[in-house]
C-alpha cells in the first residue's frame, strides 16, 4: 500500500488494460469482479489507485485490511458501507434489521451473515442506480473474518447489477482466500521495465552488469527497486547494495524490504519511534486517539522525520506506506513498549463509545494474568456475538483464558472458545482450546458439552468417525441428563443423527445403541416438544420396530409443522432436527404429504432468517419432493438456487438430488461420473449411507435404461449396506431388475423384506410399493388385480412418477401376456406421463413397448417453459403471482436488478412485453405434472 501520487506504471501495460476493460463493463453492461493477487510490494495498491483514478462518473468506495491481532466482527464492511448508510431505512426490513445489529446500531438477535451480504448487496443496488459503483478493497487478506466471508457472498451474487469489485490480495498470506473467484495475477516486472525504474528512481544511469544484478536480486518487486535505491545514488548501488552478504538482499523479497524499513527507524528520534509504535498497535488511525495516547506517556506527537525517512505519509492521521512499515515498526519494538503502547491506548480509549477495542488494548498490555481484563475481553465477546461475529468471538475468548489468573473460569472461557472456533469453521484452533479446558477444573455441565465438542470435532472431520463420536455424544448426553440440563435430549437425537447420516444402524456406536441408550435415560424436557416427540419416535423406531415406531413418528408430524419458534436460536435448532426427521418419514413413514410439508417449511423459515447455511439443504428435500410429484422442472428450479447459493456461501454443491433427478431423465452421462466421484469419496470417508444412495440411484437409472443387470447390482449395494436410509427404496429397484433377470429368489427375498418395511406405514406411497413389487412375483388375475392396486395406491400418496411406472410395468406385463389393447392404453398413459416429465429413459421404455403392440407414437411438443432456465422459471412464476422485484429478490437472495434482467429475458423468451402477460403465458405451456389426459398429482 503506498500512499503516495499516482506514479507511472512502468511495465504495467498488461494489467492497465485489464483493469480498463473491467471499467467499460460495468459501464456497459453491469457487474464485474477480480482479484488482484500478487507477493507484498508487487504493486496491487497502485492498481487499485490506478483504477479509481480512471473511474469517471463512478461512485468510488473503499475498504482496507489492516494487519492486527485484533478482530472486530464487520469493521472493514462498516467501513465500506458508510456512504450508503443514509440509505439503510429504505432496504426490506429483515435485511435492515440485519445490518444495523451487525454494524452495532440496535440490539437484537445475531444476524446470519448472509442476510447481512443481501442486504449490503441491495445497498450496492440501489446506490448505483444513480451511477456506476466501484468498490475497491486493499489488503483483503487482513479484513475481519466475517466482513471477508460477506463481501464474498456479495461478489458471488452480482450479475445485473452496476456494481463492481476488485480485492486485492497479498499472497501466500491471502492465497486461500477468495478463491474461484476472477483473478490477475501480478508478477515482477521484466527485466527492462525494472531496469527503467531502478534507473528513475536513483536520478540517472547504471552499468548494466549492476543494473541487471540488482534487479534480479529484487525479482522486479516495483517497492523492492523503489525502496533499497531511496537516497542512494547510483555509484553507491554500484558499491554497496550490490554486495552478496549484505544482510538487506538475503531472504525473500518482502522480508528484506521489512528490515530495510526497520533501519531506517533506527536513526529516528524515540519519541517518533513510540509515537509510530502507538500507530502501529492501533489499526483504526484515529488521530484525535493517538494524540491522547501519546500525551499519556508524555512524548510530543512529532512525525516528520519519519515522512523524511519514507515510512509515513501524513494526513488526518499517519498512515503507514506499506504494511510492511507497520509491522517493521510493531515486531521491531521491544516487548514492554509494545505493552506500554496498548496500555497508553487502553487508558485513552473511550469505555463507553468503543469498550471493546479498549479491552482488547488492555488484554494486549497485561503482562500476566488479570481476572478484570479477562472479564472485559468475555464482555466484548458476548456483544461481538450478538452481532454475528463468531470468529472475532473465538479470538476474544481465547486471549480471555489466556489472562484468566484462576483454572476453573480459565477452563469455561477456554471451552467457550473452543466451541466458538468450531463454529468459525477453524476444528484445528477447536480442538487445542479443548484441550486447554480439559485440563481446567469444569463444573460437570462444561465437562458434558466438552464431549459434546469433542465428539462433533470429530464426526465433522470424518463421518467415518462415527464409531468414536457417537460414544462421546452419548457420554455427553448422559452428563447433561446427570445435571438435569435440557439439552440432554437434543443430544441424544444428535448422537442418534450422527450415526444415521454415517448409515450405521447396529453394533455398539450404531443408531440402534443410541437409541436405546436415550430411551433408558430419563433425560428432562428439552424444551421443545416437536424434538422431544421426534426423540421418543426416532427411538421407538430404532428399538422396538415399524410397527410401534412409525405410530410413534407420526405423533411428531404436527409440532414439527405447527410449533412456535418464538426466536431465531428456536428456529436455527428445528432446521438443525429437521433433517433427521425428514429420512424417518420418507424411509419408514413412506410419507410423501409429511416430506413436503416440512421440507417446504424449512424452506420457508431458512429464507425468513437469512438462514443461507441452512437453505441449500431445505431446497434439496423440496426438490425430492418435487421429483416424486413428477414435477422434474420445479425440482430443477430448486436444485438450481440450492447450487447457486452453495456456491456464493463457499459450500460444496449438493449432488444427491441432482444424481436422483439426472437417474429418472436416464441421463447415465450426467450420472456416471458425479455417482463414481461419490461412491469413492464415501468408501473412503465411511459413509455408508451415500453407498445406499448411491445404489438406489443407480438401480433407477438402470432400470430406466433397460439394462437390468446394472440395475440388480447396483440396488444390491442399496440393500446390504447397513444404513437407515434408502434400504425401501433400493429394495424397489431391486425387485424389478431381479425379476427381470429371471433372478426370481432374490426377489422374492426382496420383496419379503419390503412388506415387512412398510407393513406399518398405512401410505399410498407404501401399499403401491408393496402391490407391484408383488404382482412383478405374481401371475394372471392376481398380477392383474396388483397393478391395479398400485396405481390407486400411489394416486393416493401422489407419488406421480410411481403412478406412471406402475402403468409402465402394467402395460409391459399386459403385452407379455398377449392383452394388447389394454396394454396400449397403459403404455400411452406412462409414454404421455412420462414424456411430460421429461423423464427420457422411461418414456423410451413406453415408446419401443407401444410400437411392439404396433402403435404410432408422436412426440410430444416441446412446452414453452422449457426455454426458460431454472432461475427465470422461479422468477416469472413469482413474478406472475404478483411479487415485486424487490420482494422477488428478498425471496431468492438475489438484487432487484438481477430481478429485472431475468424477467426481460423472460419477456423475449416467451415473445410478450410485459409483466401483466406473465400469468396467461406461463398457462399456455401444459404443466410438466399433467399428463395429454389430464392426470394431476395428487397431494
Amino acid at each position: 500500500m503506498i500512499a503516495s501520487p499516482l506514479p507511472d506504471l512502468v511495465g504495467r501495460h498488461r494489467e492497465c488494460e485489464a483493469l480498463d476493460d473491467l471499467l467499460t463493463g460495468l459501464r456497459d453492461d453491469g457487474s464485474r469482479v477480480l482479484v488482484i493477487r500478487g507477493e507484498a510490494g508487487i504493486g496491487k495498491t497502485v492498481l487499485l489507485e490506478y483504477l479509481a483514478a480512471q473511474a469517471s462518473r463512478t461512485k468510488v468506495t473503499r475498504a482496507q485490511g489492516i494487519e492486527a491481532d485484533m478482530e472486530l466482527p464487520y469493521a472493514s464492511l462498516h467501513q465500506l458501507c458508510a456512504p450508503f448508510l443514509d440509505e439503510l431505512d429504505d432496504l426490506p426490513a429483515p435485511q435492515r434489521g440485519a445490518l444495523r445489529v451487525a454494524f452495532g446500531m440496535a440490539a437484537g438477535d445475531p444476524p446470519d451473515r448472509f442476510l447481512v451480504g443481501l442486504a449490503v448487496l441491495t445497498l450496492l443496488t440501489r446506490a448505483s442506480e444513480a451511477r456506476p459503483v466501484l468498490v475497491l478493497i486493499d489488503d483483503a487478506q487482513w479484513l475481519d473474518q466475517v466482513s471477508l466471508q460477506t463481501l464474498e457472498f456479495v461478489a458471488r451474487r452480482l450479475l445485473a447489477e452496476a456494481v463492481a469489485m476488485v480485492f486485492a490480495v497479498r499472497d501466500p498470506e491471502g492465497q486461500d482466500a477468495l478463491t474461484g473467484l476472477p483473478a490477475l495475477r501480478i508478477g515482477g516486472l521484466d527485466a527492462t521495465a525494472a531496469g527503467v525504474l531502478l534507473e528513475t528512481a536513483v536520478g540517472g544511469r547504471l552499468e548494466k552488469r549492476i543494473r541487471d544484478r540488482f534487479v534480479a536480486e529484487m525479482h522486479g518487486n516495483p517497492l523492492a527497486l523503489l525502496e533499497f535505491s531511496r537516497g542512494r545514488s547510483a555509484a553507491e548501488l554500484a558499491y554497496g547494495l550490490d554486495s552478496s552478504g549484505h544482510p538487506i538482499v538475503q531472504g525473500p523479497v518482502a522480508s528484506r524490504i521489512e528490515r530495510d524499513f526497520a533501519q531506517r527507524l533506527g536513526a529516528l528520534p524515540e519519541a517518533t519511534r513510540t509515537l509510530l509504535l502507538i500507530a502501529a498497535a492501533e489499526p483504526v488511525g484515529d488521530a484525535r486517539l493517538l494524540a491522547r495516547a501519546a500525551a499519556m506517556l508524555k512524548i510530543t506527537p512529532f512525525a516528520a522525520p519519519a515522512k523524511v525517512a519514507g515510512l509515513i505519509e501524513l494526513g488526518e492521521s499517519i498512515r503507514f506506506r506499506h504494511p510492511l512499515v507497520r509491522s517493521a515498526v510493531y515486531h521491531q519494538a521491544a516487548p514492554e513498549a509494545r505493552r506500554s503502547a496498548h496500555r497508553a491506548l487502553a487508558a485513552a480509549t473511550d469505555p463507553v463509545l468503543d469498550p471493546d477495542r479498549r479491552a482488547w488494548h488492555a488484554a494486549q498490555a497485561a503482562d500476566g494474568p488479570d481476572e478484570e481484563v479477562a472479564a472485559g475481553l468475555e464482555r466484548a465477546a458476548d456483544r461481538a456475538r450478538q452481532r454475528g461475529g463468531i470468529a472475532a468471538e473465538a479470538v476474544l475468548l481465547e486471549r480471555a483464558a489466556e489472562v484468566t489468573p484462576d483454572r476453573r473460569p480459565r477452563g469455561r472461557r477456554a471451552l467457550a472458545a473452543a466451541e466458538a472456533h468450531f463454529s468459525a469453521a477453524a476444528p484445528d484452533r477447536a480442538t487445542e482450546l479443548a484441550t486447554v479446558a480439559e485440563l481446567c477444573p469444569l463444573s460437570p455441565l462444561d465437562r458434558a458439552r466438552l464431549a459434546r465438542l469433542r465428539a462433533r470435532i470429530l464426526f465433522a472431520r470424518s463421518r467415518s468417525r462415527s464409531d468414536e463420536a457417537a460414544p462421546l455424544l452419548l457420554d455427553a448426553a448422559a452428563q447433561f441428563t446427570a445435571a438435569g440440563s435440557p439439552l440432554a435430549r437434543e443430544t441424544y437425537l444428535e448422537a442418534i443423527s450422527a450415526t444415521i447420516f454415517a448409515g450405521r444402524v447396529h453394533g455398539p456406536a450404531g443408531a440402534r445403541a443410541a437409541a436405546i441408550a436415550a430411551r433408558a435415560s430419563g433425560a428432562p424436557p428439552s424444551g421443545s416438544g416437536a424434538a422431544d416427540l421426534l426423540l421418543d419416535g426416532v427411538a421407538a423406531l430404532l428399538t422396538d420396530g415399524y410397527e410401534t415406531g412409525v405410530p410413534a413418528l407420526r405423533g411428531a408430524l404436527e409440532l414439527l409443522a405447527t410449533e412456535e419458534l418464538p426466536t431465531r436460536e428456536a428456529t436455527v435448532r428445528w432446521l438443525l432436527l429437521v433433517p433427521v426427521a425428514l429420512e424417518a418419514f420418507i424411509h419408514y413413514a413412506w410419507d410423501l404429504h409429511a416430506w413436503d410439508t416440512l421440507s417446504n417449511r424449512a424452506v420457508r423459515l431458512a429464507r425468513d432468517i437469512g438462514a443461507l447455511g441452512a437453505l441449500p439443504p431445505a431446497l434439496i428435500y423440496a426438490g425430492g419432493v418435487h421429483i416424486h410429484y413428477g414435477d422434474f422442472a420445479e425440482a430443477d428450479r430448486m436444485i438450481d438456487e440450492a447450487d447457486a447459493l452453495a456456491a456464493a456461501t463457499g459450500h460444496a454443491p449438493h449432488k444427491y438430488a441432482t444424481l436422483v433427478l439426472a437417474a429418472w431423465r436416464g441421463e447415465a452421462d450426467v450420472a456416471s461420473g458425479i455417482i463414481e466421484e461419490a461412491r469413492q469419496r464415501a468408501e473412503q470417508r465411511g459413509e455408508v449411507s451415500l453407498l445406499g444412495a448411491m445404489g438406489y440411484i443407480q438401480g433407477v437409472l438402470y432400470n430406466g435404461l433397460a439394462r437390468y443387470e446394472e440395475a440388480l447390482e447396483a440396488a444390491r449395494t442399496g440393500i446390504e449396506h447397513d444404513g437407515f436410509n434408502f434400504v425401501g427404496l433400493s429394495l424397489i429397484e431391486h425387485i424389478e431388475a431381479a425379476t427381470r433377470c429371471g433372478e426370481l429368489d432374490q426377489a422374492r427375498s426382496s420383496l419379503a423384506r419390503l412388506v415387512d418395511l412398510t407393513r406399518a406405514a398405512d401410505s399410498g406411497w407404501a401399499g403401491g410399493a408393496t402391490a407391484r413389487s408383488q404382482a412383478l412375483l405374481a401371475d394372471g388375475e392376481e398380477a392383474d388385480g396388483l397393478y391395479r392396486a398400485a396405481i390407486v395406491e400411489f394416486e393416493r400418496g401422489g407419488v406421480t412418477v410411481e403412478v406412471a411406472r406402475s402403468h409402465l410395468l402394467y402395460g409391459e406385463w399386459l403385452r407379455r401376456t398377449h392383452q394388447r389393447s389394454l396394454a396400449r392404453e397403459h403404455l400411452r398413459k406412462a409414454h404421455g406421463m412420462f414424456d411430460g416429465m421429461r423423464a427420457h429413459a422411461f418414456a423410451e421404455r413406453a415408446r419401443r413397448e407401444l410400437l411392439a403392440t404396433g402403435e404410432h407414437v408422436r412426440a410430444r411438443e416441446a412446452a414453452v417453459t422449457s426455454a426458460l432456465t431454472p432461475q427465470e422459471s422461479q422468477v416469472a412464476t413469482l413474478a406472475a403471482d404478483g411479487m415485486t422485484n424487490a420482494k422477488i429478490g428478498a425471496e431468492l437472495f438475489i438484487s432487484p436488478h438481477t430481478v429485472e434482467w431475468h424477467l426481460r429475458k423472460v419477456y423475449t423468451k416467451l415473445g410478450i412485453n410485459s409483466r401483466r402477460a406473465l400469468p396467461g403465458a406461463l398457462a399456455s405451456a401444459p404443466p410438466s405434472d399433467r399428463d395429454d389426459e389430464g392426470l394431476v398429482r395428487a397431494g
